[in-house]
């Protein structure tokens, strides 16, 4: 079991405020750690988390593994029961399928995420940002969260798909009511908004469908409804499942590595300068954002078969929680790894999972935070933290500021 004295409270302000410092007491420990409230070893270690997310014997769902009393039993415990939309569409989805299953419905959409394929967006994300910087240019200061980097995945996503412009604002206010239900606190009344917000997305994208039906666009959506006429998908539940994942997988963790990757610039301050003068190196300060202080910091597997990692032996059944935010942190992976090197080089860090479930949208993610923060470097000439604490969100699933009020001059 466990070392009793590591105290591991993902709701708790401090864990909040620091979560690398837990890490690195359950890397030092040197084994799985038990997490009680959800049934889970925590593998903290770069090599451990590895092994684990490229072995294809681990899994995401439990089907196959557990007799259906069983899983019922756990659906119940975790209180993810008598939620019909959000059982039909959320709990079954491209995220938490595996095999065959996931291999087709990823192979639909994968070829749209490429490199080369989303291209074109470049122009019309800058269009975006110019646009809202333009805004932020006429206040003394403002909450770079809340009236900047909250106003852009949507955007983005939405365009990617084919969704209205002005429909942008509710289907991000839709995706947090989803997707906070994930975390730790599962609570009755998180449950209730997460249900009402999956069944209204599922109609919207209905009601989408139906329109894209009648009058096709060159856009993500109607190509998926092409390849469900075609019988790609069995059934209309598979095509809005998959659309609603990718609108929600990319929207909160683009807001919280866009705030979290501007705070770190604020306290890194030859980092910044150095990019303001070459903002070549981008791509690289980019990507060790996301390995520095990842979005998505937690994700599960199910062993389909017994497995040994951190010294033990775990049976079949066993579900492992991988903490990519402790894993990103390891030395034995990464030299100074609580150090901010904006030129780390190699950097094969864990932010975007590994093995069969690599984060579909990471080109696009990493697109939009490149444009963004060059259209930031080349317009302000300074740039100032207005308030020295800046809150984090609590939970063990995600990780950005709640608020980040900057000034910035031109």
């Amino acid at each position: 079991m466990p070392d009793q004295n590591i105290q591991f409270d993902p709701l708790a302000p401090e864990f909040a405020a620091n979560p690398y410092s837990v890490y690195q007491q359950l890397r030092d420990s040197g084994e799985a750690f038990w997490f009680e409230p959800q049934k889970m070893w925590l593998l903290s270690r770069f090599e451990d988390v590895s092994a684990i997310a490229t072995n294809p014997a681990m899994v995401r769902s439990l089907e196959g593994i557990a007799p259906p009393n069983e899983l019922a039993e756990r659906q119940r415990a975790a209180n993810w029961h008598d939620m019909p939309y959000h059982e039909r569409v959320v709990q079954f989805s491209l995220l938490d399928s595996d095999g065959p299953l996931h291999r087709r419905l990823r192979k639909l959409v994968f070829g749209s995420f490429t490199t080369a394929a989303i291209a074109h967006l470049e122009t019309m994300i800058r269009q975006h940002v110019s646009h809202l910087l333009d805004n932020a240019e006429a206040r003394d200061s403002f909450d770079f969260i809340e009236d900047f980097a909250m106003h852009i995945p949507g955007f983005v996503i939405g365009q990617f798909i084919g969704a209205p412009p002005q429909d942008s604002a509710q289907l991000r206010i839709w995706s947090e009511q989803v997707v906070q239900f994930f975390d730790v606190d599962r609570s009755d009344t998180k449950k209730t908004l997460a249900e009402t917000a999956t069944r209204e997305f599922y109609h919207y994208l209905e009601a989408l469908k139906r329109e894209r039906q009648a009058n096709p666009k060159d856009d993500l959506f109607s190509r998926m409804i092409a390849d469900e006429a075609q019988g790609n998908y069995h059934s209309t539940d598979e095509l809005i499942s998959t659309c609603m994942l990718i609108l929600m997988a990319g929207h909160g963790s683009t807001i919280d590595v866009l705030g979290s990757g501007m705070h770190t610039l604020l306290r890194e301050r030859d980092a910044l300068m150095t990019l303001s003068k070459a903002p070549q190196a981008l791509p690289q300060a980019i990507q060790e954002m996301f390995r520095y202080d990842p979005p998505l910091p937690f994700f599960h597997r199910h062993a389909l078969e017994p497995v040994q990692v951190a010294g033990q032996t775990f049976d079949t059944g066993t579900t492992f929680g991988l903490l990519y935010g402790a894993a990103n942190r390891d030395e034995s992976a990464f030299a100074d790894a609580d150090r901010y090197i904006h030129d780390r080089s190699p950097n094969r860090h864990l932010a975007f999972g590994q093995g069969a479930h690599l984060c579909l949208g990471n080109n696009l993610a990493r697109l939009t935070m490149r444009v963004t923060f060059e259209e930031i470097l080349s317009r302000f000439t300074s740039w100032e933290l207005q308030e020295d604490f800046v809150p984090y969100k609590p939970g063990l699933s995600v990780r950005g500021p709640q608020k980040l009020p900057v000034c910035f001059g031109r």
